[in-house]
């Protein structure tokens, strides 16, 4: 079994703080926690309970892969909600992605 990386999973809470823009201190808040904590979370100095990880993974809006591993493993539910009919108010976004997905297919066939 592969081993936590405490200071890694930090930094990456770190970096998807600072992409939404978020101040240490707005996070510790929305999360309950206290700055102190929050900045030895982000320095891989302390561990935290899994009710602090989930409400971080909430709260920053990213999958708890994203955040232990550095890579997102998508779940069934995510896999079949990207074949489901559209709503009628994606209909452009579902065009485009059916676009994109299109020309990904001829270019992996022209190599």
């Amino acid at each position: 079994m592969q081993e936590l990386d405490y200071v890694k999973v930090g930094e990456r809470i770190r970096q998807v703080r600072k992409v939404k823009g978020w101040s240490q201190e707005k996070l510790a808040k929305k999360c309950g926690i206290s700055l102190n904590f929050m900045g030895k979370i982000e320095r891989g100095k302390r561990k935290m309970s899994m009710d602090t990880f989930a409400n971080l993974c909430q709260q920053l809006e990213v999958d708890a892969d994203a955040l232990l591993w550095g890579a997102v493993q998508p779940s069934d539910t995510v896999i079949k909600n990207m074949w489901r009919h559209p709503a009628k108010g994606d209909l452009d976004s579902y065009s485009m992605y059916i676009r994109i997905m299109k020309s990904v297919a001829d270019i992996m066939n022209e190599a």
